[in-house]
């Protein structure tokens, strides 16, 4: 319950930061898209191999994680001479890309901010790191792809390549 309670908190403290712009300048942004039904394996295997191809392509050591709609791990591979960190790392990145139903750039970019946002550094178990985006098809979340090894961005090209595959 406390867990619950902290993770809201901490949510609408993001919320806040991220829409308070908006609002002030009399734009209302685009809410995130709802959940839709899971990933099914099929799916997974299709934006795994994209986001393989992308990380071979650049010869980049990483892992990619792929979670349902609710976070659970559906397909994780370590490519070759990659960290073992990274596992976890891949794996978080693509649960905070679900549970936040934004690429987890976003985070990041309210951490860099300072101030308020850093009470998102406490938010346990969020990966708060560029490499995390939801998957989407049919304007609802099926997933996410989180990827850790490079550098956050190229991880999220990564990412972005494999979740390209379903669209």
């Amino acid at each position: 319950m406390i867990r619950t309670l902290r993770h809201t908190g901490v949510a609408l403290v993001f919320l806040g930061l991220t829409t308070s712009p908006h609002v002030a300048m009399g734009q209302a942004p685009a809410p995130p898209p709802p959940y839709g039904l899971a990933i099914t394996f099929d799916q997974a295997q299709k934006v795994m191999a994209g986001a393989q191809a992308e990380a071979k392509k650049n010869n980049w050591n990483v892992v990619i994680a792929i979670v349902d709609s609710g976070g659970h791990l559906v397909s994780l591979q370590r490519l070759d001479n990659t960290q073992y960190g990274s596992i976890d790392v891949a794996k978080g990145k693509a649960a905070t890309a679900v549970s936040f139903r934004r690429p987890t750039k976003a985070l990041e970019d309210v951490i860099t901010g300072g101030g308020v946002g850093l009470r998102i550094l406490k938010l346990e178990g969020a990966t708060p790191l560029e490499g995390g985006i939801p998957i989407v098809v049919d304007g609802k979340i099926i997933g996410g792809i989180g990827v850790s090894g490079v550098t956050s961005a190229q991880d999220a090209q990564i990412a972005r390549a494999g979740a390209d595959t379903l669209k």
